[in-house]
């Protein structure tokens, strides 16, 4: 059986909406599309990307057996000028610390999400380039 994910969403005011996922007693969260008291829907796509990414991460760091200290993702979005402005190339610049954390290891757990698990970024189109460093704390 197909797995699905699903969310609510209700417009508030101007620009301003709050959705949540659905089931359970989740809280909602607030996406402003001007940016002027919270996070923008496409704010919130590089968001995603960094979290599934960092999640990724830390599974496949704790099977390293990387003592996982510190993990930090800043995510760059290029988009178009023209409508639809959509990301024409992202960037992960990621900080890890931890015992046991090197280059070889940081590196192959963020080309396994990047390339095999994580769902948001496979979610993208395919003509999207992302690219990362990494900083070793």
């Amino acid at each position: 059986m197909a797995r699905t994910a699903a969310v609510t969403m209700r417009w508030l005011e101007q620009l301003q909406f709050e959705g949540r996922g659905k089931g359970g007693d989740r809280p909602t969260i607030l996406v402003d599309a001007d940016t002027t008291v919270a996070t923008s829907p496409v704010e919130l796509l590089l968001l995603a990307a960094a979290t599934c990414t960092a999640s990724d991460m830390v599974i496949i760091l704790q099977k390293q057996r990387v003592k996982l200290e510190v993990l930090e993702i800043a995510v760059d979005g290029t988009r178009r000028d023209e409508e639809p402005r959509r990301f024409t190339a992202i960037a992960f610049h990621i900080r890890v610390r931890g015992d046991g954390a090197d280059d070889a290891k940081v590196r192959r757990a963020v080309d396994l999400s990047i390339e095999k698990y994580c769902s948001v970024i496979a979610s993208l189109a395919p003509d999207i380039p992302i690219t990362y460093d990494v900083a070793i704390a």
